[in-house]
């Protein structure tokens, strides 16, 4: 058992049974030319989670712990994409289209693959998304029961909508989640700092907030 000092108290977990969730760090989110640049957002201040990312990454494969890299994204014919979805935003390009990197968020095009600096190893869990949470219309639920995982470490972009779902997906479904508020980011600063403080708001209402540096310091003393 391991103990990280986070908020809103430390929590102790087995990482025997803790996976880490690396969520959506992907060329379109995280790349200039990519789909978050084109809507007209600073992809730089996504890509300070890298590093965070890195020691986290870095870590959890010493200390044996199962890895889980997401991507959202759609099939080409986008027929697992709600129109609903497709239409939102009413912006002059939209999933599907033509940009930079390929058709926007659809698998097997270069923006939606993941950034280099986070490229999965060989045997980590890969895991496409059609939506913002990891367990909708995945098979997550069942990769992680197959493990024995009880806890969650939480890193990724954005931290208000991709990470928070997942969050709150899995607080419904009895995980453990520790968000690492330094390893996740948003295009907007104050959804950032306010999606944090409602993780861990009301005694932990949906997990415990830590940043990188105790999740690593903990994590060390076992990859040791």
């Amino acid at each position: 058992m391991i103990e990280i000092t986070a908020k809103p108290y430390p929590l102790r977990l087995d990482p025997a049974s803790s996976a880490l969730i690396v969520i959506d760090m992907q060329r379109d989110f995280l790349e200039p030319g990519g789909f978050g640049a084109m809507l007209g957002n600073d992809v730089s201040l996504l890509r300070s989670a890298i590093v965070p990312c890195q020691r986290l990454l870095e870590v959890a494969r010493k200390a044996g712990m199962l890895v889980i890299h997401t991507r959202e994204g759609h099939r080409p014919d986008l027929s697992d994409a709600p129109p609903a979805k497709l239409a939102r935003g009413k912006g002059p390009t939209r999933i599907g289209d033509l940009g930079p990197m390929g058709r926007i968020l659809i698998r097997g095009e270069p923006g939606h693959d993941f950034i280099p600096e986070l490229y999965p190893l060989p045997g980590e869990v890969v895991l496409d998304k059609p939506g913002k949470g990891s367990f909708c219309q995945t098979d997550l639920a069942l990769i992680l029961a197959n493990r024995g995982i009880r806890s969650l470490l939480v890193a990724g972009v954005t931290t208000e909508v991709c990470v928070h779902t997942t969050v709150r997906e899995a607080n419904d479904r009895g995980f453990e989640c520790v968000v690492v508020s330094d390893a996740v980011a948003s295009y907007f600063p104050e959804f950032h700092r306010v999606a944090l403080d409602m993780i861990s708001a009301q005694g932990g209402i949906f997990g415990w907030v830590a940043d990188s540096t105790a999740v690593c310091s903990a994590l060390t003393r076992i990859a040791a």
